[in-house]
């Protein structure tokens, strides 16, 4: 399940050891409706070994301008607590598979 989260208690979700892949977007924001399913099924199917984290621009604007979010969606993975990738826009569901299997090993 995917964890909403804002800009109080964004650092208390993101893994310090592990793997956080995080969801910047909007409500409105049609491509971000779209990828929200994506990330639920990748929420379970990896279970425990990942958190998602999915953040509201509009709710949270300081975690937003920190990660120097642009446009919407935007995905950034986080390898014990880092950020190691960023993704601007809608992808297909393989590519955030790839980035998520990379860093669990």
């Amino acid at each position: 399940m995917l964890k909403s989260v804002t800009d109080a208690d964004f650092v208390s979700h993101v893994n310090v050891r592990g793997v956080t892949v995080a969801e910047f977007g909007a409500p409105w924001c049609p491509p971000c409706k779209t990828l929200l399913p994506i990330l639920e099924e990748l929420s379970d199917e990896y279970g425990e070994a990942v958190t998602i984290l999915k953040i509201d621009v509009d709710e949270s604007p300081s975690v937003a301008a920190e990660y120097g979010i642009m446009s919407m969606p935007t995905v950034i993975a986080f390898k014990d607590a880092q950020p190691v990738e960023k993704l601007v826009g809608l992808r297909p569901k393989e590519v955030y598979k790839n980035i998520i299997s990379r860093y669990l090993s």
